[in-house]
């Protein structure tokens, strides 16, 4: 039976990525989603990339992007290397793209270039990095770095009191455009919790892969997940984000 899984931020994790694939038993029937950040933070960020391209041509992918993505892509274009970036995951993924030949490095910015902002699915699912600021959802958006960077869609979703009703007039108008929302790009140890994290009608796949917690996968009709081995055990003389 055809099923589709939502990822996580991967951040590096290369060897995560390949546990959660086999702990969840991925066929080539099933769609994947991937919610951004590949990049950043492991050793094995141009390994994913190279992964995931393979990927993709023997089952249906979908690649959102993420931030740590749109920097790579800089980076990859132009050759800009912010200290931010560096600081933040960039340079483990400059590290990794060491032995790259000019060529195979084109292809990988073609690879970044072609990543989706969002995917919006027939039941009105809405799969996003981070998020976005307009009431009328990120087809509207006036900064579409939003996508890849806004916080108060998920902050908006944490605070809220439980026991509001959807047709009630206090509910978060941006919320109500659609059935759920998937995302990432903060990560849900932020508030204590280790895995997939829902809150309102949004689920955060971002449970600290960069950090100390797992990647995580999950089927998004039935919302069985699964989960790596925290990083830090998969990649015990490295630090990641930490």
């Amino acid at each position: 039976m055809k099923r589709t899984l939502v990822i996580g931020d991967i951040h590096g994790g290369f060897k995560a990525l390949q546990q959660v694939l086999e702990r969840a038993k991925v066929t080539t029937d099933d769609q994947l989603i991937f919610l951004g950040d590949y990049v950043d933070g492991w050793s094995e960020s141009s390994e994913i990339i190279k992964f995931l391209m393979e990927l993709s041509k023997k089952q249906e992918c979908i690649f959102i992007k993420g931030n740590h993505d749109a920097w790579c892509e800089d980076w990859l274009a132009l050759g800009q290397s912010p200290d931010i970036w560096l600081f933040n995951g960039g340079k483990s993924t400059v590290e990794s793209y060491a032995d790259y030949l000019p060529e195979d490095l084109d292809i990988h910015l073609e690879f970044f270039q072609r990543m989706k902002s969002y995917h919006i699915d027939n039941q009105s699912r809405l799969f996003i990095h981070a998020g976005y600021a307009s009431m009328h959802g990120p087809e509207k958006e006036v900064y579409s770095s939003n996508y890849r960077w806004d916080r108060t869609l998920w902050e908006t979703a944490v605070a809220m009191d439980k026991k509001l009703e959807k047709n009630s007039e206090l509910y978060p108008k941006r919320l109500l455009l659609y059935k759920e929302i998937f995302i990432g790009h903060t990560p849900t140890l932020d508030i204590g919790i280790t895995t997939p994290a829902n809150k309102a009608n949004i689920w955060n796949m971002d449970t600290g892969a960069a950090y100390t917690g797992a990647l995580s996968i999950m089927d998004i009709d039935s919302k069985e997940f699964w989960q790596s081995d925290p990083l830090p055990s998969l990649y015990p003389n490295e630090k990641g984000r930490n």
